[in-house]
């Protein structure tokens, strides 16, 4: 029987699934209970941000932000071309228009020249995303920000613990939002964090997360709200994992080398970059092939596939989506996502897992089997 390697799968342990217990005994079940406020709290440490809100998935955290400065009808909101689909969904719940940049062919971030060369009259935001774990170029970024008048809204749903010139990304913005999907490297299993050091823009954040309810009349409503909140079992997975992100941090950054050590030297791909001014983690495994390899990424998907191993493709870009589709053609976004591929990245991997992907990859590329 062929083995399975997954793309990603969650590492959960005995202390997860303790905390998990005590919050269900608790009967805090909800939106409510102690694990929320521990987890918010050591969040907020981690990333070095004086406030964190819980909400119920990333996207969720992302248009609950762009709600709070205030995006809305008529404004335009600035994001990379190659990302998962949220980030421009998020902008378009407010009534905003995303606007596509394209990305920086060495990081796969957003590129800082052409955000300059799409800034409007109309805009009022750039929501940089740190693509599979590396972080973007936030000083260029904000530096536009500042000259114009922007919110930097950073998307780190992929990027726990990166790091940009030191500092922890998530912190380099007005605001920040994480994600803890199944497969990001801690996870809820649904939910999302907004991480702050503006204390107005977290009140009225959580505020607005919360049915927008009076904190003086209760069930009395002065806007309209939203129900982001994350439950206490969720919050007590979370802050469990929160409690070893280290040792998962150093997972990914070691399968990535493992993956270098077996994949560094052959012609015609490239691996995730990490700049001199970057701590990237790593979320994904990437492999960037040239067009000459005798094999497109689709057909190595396949081939893979019957395997064992399980990929996925890059991003499509979004500007290439029908309902986004304004007739923007972003180069460097275009081919990237036409030739990207992510590896199993999972921090439950064993070096011989990763030496059975490498091998089974150079197979592929160099006999076709």
């Amino acid at each position: 029987m062929t083995k399975f390697i997954p793309v990603s799968e969650p590492s959960i342990t005995k202390k997860e699934i303790d905390y998990i217990l005590n919050a269900v005994k608790s009967g805090w079940v909800s939106s409510i209970g102690e694990y929320i406020e521990k987890f918010e709290r050591k969040f907020a440490e981690f990333v070095g941000t004086k406030y964190a809100l819980t909400t119920s998935n990333g996207t969720t955290g992302l248009h609950l932000a762009l709600v709070t400065f205030g995006i809305g009808e008529g404004d335009e909101v600035i994001v990379p071309d190659l990302t998962f689909i949220a980030t421009a969904n998020a902008v378009a719940y407010t009534g905003a228009k995303p606007v596509f940049v394209d990305v920086d062919p060495e990081t796969w971030c957003i590129d800082p020249e052409d955000i300059r060369k799409k800034v409007t009259s109309r805009t009022k935001a750039i929501i940089p995303v740190h693509l599979y774990g590396h972080p973007a170029d936030m000083d260029a970024i904000n530096d536009i920000a500042k000259e114009y008048g922007l919110f930097v809204l950073e998307d780190a749903a992929e990027a726990h613990g990166a790091e940009y010139k030191g500092k922890k990304v998530g912190s380099l913005g007005n605001a920040g939002v994480f994600s803890f999907y199944g497969n990001k490297i801690i996870t809820t299993g649904e939910g999302g964090m907004i991480t702050t050091n503006d204390e107005k823009f977290y009140e009225r954040a959580r505020y607005l997360r919360d049915q927008a309810m009076s904190k003086e009349k209760r069930y009395w409503h002065t806007d309209i709200g939203f129900n982001y909140r994350m439950t206490n079992i969720q919050a007590a997975l979370g802050f469990a994992q929160l409690e070893r992100i280290d040792e998962l941090i150093d997972k990914k950054r070691q399968i990535f080398k493992w993956y270098k050590e077996y994949l560094g030297d052959i012609e015609g791909i490239r691996l995730n970059p990490e700049k001199e001014w970057a701590k990237n983690v790593y979320w994904m495994v990437c492999v960037v092939m040239d067009n000459d390899l005798g094999i497109t990424r689709d057909e190595l998907i396949i081939k893979l596939k019957e395997k064992g191993i399980d990929t996925r493709p890059f991003f499509y870009p979004i500007s290439k989506m029908p309902m986004y589709n304004y007739g923007i053609v972003n180069n460097v976004a275009y081919k990237i996502s036409q030739i990207g591929l992510n590896l199993p990245s999972g921090v439950n991997l064993t070096k011989s897992d990763v030496e059975y992907v490498c091998e089974n990859l150079k197979n592929i590329i160099k006999y076709g089997r």
